[in-house]
């Protein structure tokens, strides 16, 4: 017999990435908030790769932290090493990229959450949603404990039916040995939610004390490192290194010649798995002419010898794992710890969700995370926080908050995921934005912190911070359009020596900003009034001078974007009495009920003419008269 507990306004379920920041934001908003994980020791736990940015990645994070999230405070506090990389490209792809110290990292978790007021952990394997007709009302633990809840997110990440497999070894578990959650997936089918199948994988796990680093490229970090957080101070601190080898010839034999033992080509493995993070068997197979393949050797913390082997990815038997480890450069010795693994899971369809993250049919439940299909720390956390947000408007009867594509990675990051749905582990890639120029990982608090005030996310100490740098971002601007400077200026001779032309008359500081070869450290040496600027506040500034044209190119393209948005289509369309739509077309708007022209655009199939077709039945909707009276109103947004 069941037994009541007690009763919530939101339950998240699971607390890895996703779930951690859907609890924070939950109760960060005044909603009494219970978090449930079936072990509270693995609370934000790195199963992957202890890193966390890179390209799309660390724009997210930075978007999580501008909007009030924990991400970017958790690993400012807790980082190896902090990296910019592709800093010989432009500001849009530019990303941090920083290695964790995974212990460090789930203990700052835990005390934010532990600290947290409104928010009651607790350790619990959740096995059903509880229904009170189409909404949600609790949820149930396999030991029989019912916990009433307004509202439930799911954030269960890899662990939904997990079966870990290693060569011919297979194995219900959650990642790295944990248990795995059981159940839960029979009741969301009875509850009319379609569920698939994905696989990921892990590579193994290394004694770095068995490693020859004479043989191996080191990699260290930037010596002035940045933050991903808007409130961290960036402050001079030890760092460990990475180092490069790559794998050979005699790599590839191995793995050629164990091919039959691959679960990923013996047909053991039926989940399709992420495209933009293969295992080292696949790259062989698909790129046979190539001769070796990066690989990585990544500290796990400070306080173990720990190291991950990236680009190593792998579900071969152990003893072949060992093998190709040792045939790699300088892990000759190599000794170890952990092997590979290769995950599959359940994952729920994520066009069933509408773009609050809320299943559709089914009100008060939200999903986040790797169930939602996605892949990566960043994208779980972004999902989290804003399913928390959208569960807490929710029990407080507010509408939902959802981000565009031209406001955010992570408006693109749900829009693709509702909008487009999946085949293959969904990554954020800086190539999915239409406007990277104008979401850069730079200007994430200028766009998202006003919003996130709004919200009520984000703190005093935090805006206050946020006018500051604006501030100062928008006096720098004014200062650059304002000054001059002659031909015999520090400035005009820093310009001739980057190799420009002499100044023949004074120009402004602005003017010569637009020059290629004047930059950042050019203004800084040269300008006093510049000199004692905020470093990231001044590469701010020019870097809106460099660019102002194509930013307003960008600018208005994101107009006519808006444009298509704001025609909203109405959900009670009968798109079967559309006229003039293909059958695909009509198929894919039934699925996905889009809520406007421009998220009609993005569905697969839905071609230029049913969208052209969808124009014209929207405006002879809005012109029929109702008996008795004048026009009618306007389809919503028109």
């Amino acid at each position: 017999m069941a037994y009541r507990a007690d009763n919530y306004d939101v339950v998240v379920v699971g607390l890895g990435h996703a779930g951690v920041e859907a609890a924070l934001a939950s109760a960060r908003l005044g909603c009494r908030t219970l978090a449930v994980s079936t072990n509270l020791e693995n609370i934000a736990f790195m199963a992957c790769n202890p890193s966390i940015g890179g390209p799309g990645k660390a724009h997210l994070v930075r978007e999580i932290d501008a909007l009030g999230g924990e991400m970017g405070l958790a690993i400012d506090a807790t980082f190896l090493q902090m990296r910019l990389l592709n800093t010989g490209k432009g500001p849009a792809v530019q990303a941090l990229r920083a290695q964790a110290d995974k212990r460090a990292y789930q203990a700052y978790m835990r005390r934010a959450l532990e600290g947290q007021p409104g928010l009651q952990l607790r350790q619990a394997a959740i096995e059903a949603v509880l229904m009170d007709g189409g909404r949600v009302a609790g949820v149930r633990s396999r030991t029989g404990v019912e916990y009433g809840a307004k509202a439930v997110v799911l954030a269960t990440g890899t662990f939904l039916e997990g079966r870990v497999i290693t060569g011919e070894y297979a194995y219900s578990s959650g990642p790295s040995g944990q248990l795995p959650a059981q159940g839960l997936s029979d009741d969301l089918r009875e509850s009319g939610v379609r569920l698939g199948r994905f696989k990921t994988g892990t590579p193994p796990r290394v004694d770095g004390r068995t490693v020859d680093r004479s043989r191996l490229t080191e990699q260290k970090g930037d010596e002035r490192p940045r933050r991903f957080s808007f409130l961290s101070h960036p402050v001079p601190r030890p760092q460990l290194s990475c180092w490069l080898t790559y794998t050979t010839e005699e790599t590839h034999r191995l793995i050629r010649e164990n091919l039959h033992r691959a679960p990923l080509y013996t047909g053991v493995i039926e989940g399709a798995g992420p495209r933009y993070c293969p295992s080292v068997e696949d790259k062989v197979v698909r790129f046979a002419d190539k001769a070796r393949h990066q690989v990585f050797l990544e500290p796990e913390g400070w306080n173990t010898t720990e190291m991950y082997v990236l680009g190593l990815s792998t579900s071969l038997p152990e003893e072949v794992q060992w093998q190709v480890l040792r045939s790699v450069r300088g892990l000759e010795e190599v000794e170890l710890l952990r092997p590979g693994y290769a995950i599959e899971y359940d994952y729920l369809l994520p066009h069933q969700l509408d773009l609050s993250l809320q299943v559709r049919g089914v009100t008060g439940l939200f999903s986040a995370g790797q169930l939602n299909g996605s892949s990566g720390y960043e994208e779980a956390a972004a999902q989290g926080l804003a399913a928390g947000v959208n569960a807490a408007r929710q029990v407080q009867g507010l509408g939902p908050w959802m981000l565009r594509r031209d406001e955010g990675y992570i408006g693109v990051l749900l829009d693709d995921l509702v909008t487009k749905g999946v085949t293959e582990p969904y990554r954020v890639l800086t190539s999915r934005a239409e406007y990277r120029l104008l979401l850069r990982q730079s200007n994430a608090d200028l766009r998202l912190t006003q919003k996130g005030r709004e919200l009520g996310l984000v703190s005093d100490e935090r805006y206050r911070r946020y006018q500051e740098r604006k501030a100062e971002i928008d006096g720098l601007r004014r200062y650059f359009a304002g000054s001059l400077a002659g031909p015999d200026t520090p400035l005009a001779e820093r310009v001739v020596q980057a190799g420009g032309s002499p100044l023949r008359r004074a120009e402004t500081v602005e003017a010569l900003l637009r020059r290629p070869e004047v930059g950042v450290p050019d203004v800084a040496a040269a300008l006093a009034d510049v000199a004692a600027a905020d470093r990231e506040c001044l590469e701010e500034a020019v870097l809106e001078v460099k660019y102002e044209g194509y930013l307003q190119r960008e600018q208005q393209q994101v107009a006519r974007f808006r444009r298509m948005e704001e025609r909203h289509l109405p959900q009670d369309v009968d798109y079967d009495a559309v006229m003039g739509l293909s059958t695909e077309g009509r198929l894919r708007l039934k699925a996905a009920q889009p809520a406007s022209v421009g998220q009609a655009q993005r569905l697969e199939g839905v071609s230029p003419a049913d969208i052209a077709v969808l124009l014209v039945y929207l405006e002879q909707r809005r012109r029929v008269r109702s008996p008795g009276q004048g026009m009618e109103a306007p389809a919503d947004g028109q």
